[in-house]
């Protein structure tokens, strides 16, 4: 059985849901979560690029100023 959301699953049940159409739901879901969170790690190293390339761009604009 693939990854899948335990209450989410429980959930879809309780509402009328055949089992085998819950378990694909909550398959498919974490599915779309793992991606998410994929994306989330590769934002975060975008924005430490962007910071640092900022960082460095003033830093070149202050010496610049000075010289």
């Amino acid at each position: 059985m693939a990854l899948q959301l335990g209450a989410l699953r429980d959930a879809l049940i309780d509402a009328g849901a055949s089992s085998e159409k819950a378990d694909k739901a909550a398959e498919e879901l974490a599915g779309y979560e793992r991606e998410f969170a994929e994306i989330k790690s590769d934002l975060r190293v975008l924005k430490w690029s962007q910071a640092a390339t900022f960082g460095m761009t003033i830093v070149i604009f202050v010496k610049l100023l000075i010289h």
